[in-house]
């Protein structure tokens, strides 16, 4: 229970740092998509890596997990095969899934004391995924599209977890035109949840098209994310 308290403790100290900058806090926001690698830089890192630790929560209301420990990767963890520690000590994740969000934490340790103060890591993950399934997706039917950035804290809107000012979920065509512009698609967006929603009747020539879910971050490109619409052979 005491850890508990104080990773939230930690978490309101963390989220005032993110939405006010404050200095004196190490912390870093990092955006990715579902499927690609990620590295997660370490900025309290000691020579040789044998001193870093790097733990995980995944919201406020988890359990702190152990990923690495003295420069070596745990094993008895759930994803331990897609984690490797870089010779930067950063930690490296493959294909990344909108379960690996959460706040990522280095920490040093010398003769079994602690150096220095933690670094964190924001993982911002970003998703889409069709309301249909793919036998349902044909000409002349409907979809709806959600792209949904998933991230920390459960306990605020993404909005003010992430950064109030200038968060953006855009989606836009092949050519990068905002679809926002097109009467036939309705988009609607859930800054609670950092989720926007798209609507539309699929046409003949949708086939193999792709429309792509953007993050900006205060006119930043962040990441971005793809659906490709696919019929099935008659």
């Amino acid at each position: 229970m005491a850890d508990k308290r104080r990773m939230c403790l930690l978490g309101l100290i963390i989220l005032c740092a993110l939405l006010t900058g404050i200095s004196g806090v190490d912390v870093t926001q990092v955006f990715s998509s579902s499927g690609e690698n990620v590295r997660l830089s370490c900025n309290n890192a000691l020579s040789g890596c044998t001193s870093t630790v790097w733990n995980y929560n995944y919201n406020t209301h988890s359990e702190t997990v152990e990923l690495i420990a003295e420069g070596i990767k745990r094993t008895d963890t759930e994803r331990h095969e897609r984690l490797s520690l870089g010779s930067d000590c950063s930690l490296n994740i493959k294909k990344v899934t909108k379960e690996d969000r959460g706040v990522y934490f280095c920490r040093q340790y010398v003769n079994e004391q602690q150096q220095g103060t933690d670094a964190y890591v924001y993982l911002h993950v970003l998703h889409v995924s069709s309301s249909s399934s793919q036998s349902e997706i044909r000409s002349g039917s409907s979809v709806t599209l959600s792209c949904q950035l998933y991230y920390y804290y459960d306990l605020v809107s993404c909005v003010s977890s992430v950064g109030s000012e200038g968060l953006e979920l855009i989606w836009v065509n092949q050519a990068g035109v905002n679809l926002q512009t097109d009467s036939r698609f309705q988009i609607s967006f859930s800054s609670e949840q950092c989720l926007s929603s798209l609507t539309t009747t699929l046409l003949n020539e949708d086939h193999n098209r792709e429309w792509r879910c953007q993050v900006k971050h205060r006119n930043q490109l962040k990441t971005s994310a793809t659906y490709t619409v696919k019929y099935q052979s008659k």
